[in-house]
């Protein structure tokens, strides 16, 4: 079959038209081939989001903002969302503008109800929310800082003002001469400083040995530290306390009358007889000592002894008495 002339202007004409169509769809970010989803949006404010701007979800681009219109009886402004996605998006999915960063300018974030079984459909209308970007949240957090500085501000001039009622010219001369004396107080202090700092340069060698001396002695200290360490205190105790109890033992047998030296504390009896003893000893030799004769009788021609005869007074007791 011959193609007339005019069969194959009209088959260019309709390819020209196609590409045409599907150039102009390409440009605008849509490919006719692949299947979208149209979902709507209603915005009290859009929050300077503009048409192209991408559609997220959980970060990944899923499509992009078609067109922004505004319904006439409402003012509400409605927004068109382009998605290509086989992610089932349900009917409780809410589609939030944010703002990513400083430069990304406004996005569209659709969260999800995972809850929610039932699948939205092409043309639906999604819930729409708006989350504060860094800049408004910044803006509304410098606000409240914002005022409060006004305020400080504000006391700030109060006070300052009546400082300077309360000061007057009598007070500000007392305070112009106490910050006077303050800064001479201040340089004795500091010549004072440079005074001790030329004695420690003067006695440098002096303070130099007399630290070298603490540090022997600490030095020595330590060494007989390690010797009481090394020493057996433990046991040198123990014997003492052992020691301290027999002589304990000994003085309570000595305070009972135990032993002979026990008797001789305790008993009059035995300090009497040697009292009475020590005496009549003491008599004996005085008497020896005055009358050796009746003691001690040589004699030649065998003379006979001569009979005793007592003492005729007792010169220690006198001497006693």
């Amino acid at each position: 079959m011959k193609l007339t002339r005019e069969i194959k202007t009209a088959i260019l004409v309709i390819a020209s038209i196609l590409l045409f169509i599907w150039g102009y769809s390409f440009l605008k970010g849509r490919d006719l081939f692949s299947s979208y989803k149209t979902f709507y949006v209603e915005y009290q404010t859009v929050e300077g989001l503009a048409t192209a701007a991408p559609v997220t979800l959980n970060g990944l681009v899923i499509g992009k903002v078609n067109n922004i219109t505004i319904e006439k009886n409402t003012g509400k402004l409605v927004v068109e969302l382009q998605i290509k996605t086989d992610f089932p998006i349900s009917k409780s999915s809410v589609a939030i503008i944010y703002e990513p960063g400083f430069i990304g300018g406004k996005q569209i974030a659709i969260e999800p109800n995972f809850n929610d079984q039932s699948v939205s459909e092409d043309g639906q209308r999604l819930k729409g929310e708006i989350r504060l970007g860094l800049t408004e949240t910044v803006g509304d957090k410098l606000a409240p800082i914002q005022e409060k500085l006004e305020k400080i501000m504000a006391n700030a001039d109060v006070l300052i003002t009546g400082v300077n009622n309360v000061l007057d010219k009598k007070a500000q001369e007392d305070l112009r001469k106490s910050l006077s004396e303050l800064s001479f107080t201040m340089e004795q202090f500091h010549k004072a400083s440079l005074s001790m700092n030329s004695i420690l340069d003067d006695n440098k060698a002096q303070i130099k040995g007399v630290v070298t001396n603490f540090s022997k002695i600490s030095d020595d200290f330590s060494k007989i530290s390690d010797s009481l360490n090394k020493a057996d205190l433990g046991k040198t105790v123990k014997n003492l306390n052992e020691t301290l109890a027999k002589v304990d033992g000994i003085m309570n047998g000595l305070k009972s009358g135990n032993g002979t030296m026990g008797k001789l504390l305790n008993d009059d009896a035995l300090y009497n007889n040697l009292d009475k003893t020590s005496k009549e000893l003491e008599l004996l030799l005085q008497d020896v000592r005055l009358h050796p004769t009746r003691y001690i009788n040589i004699s030649v021609f065998g003379k006979k002894d001569k009979p005793y005869k007592a003492p005729v007074s007792d010169s220690i007791s006198q001497n006693k008495n």
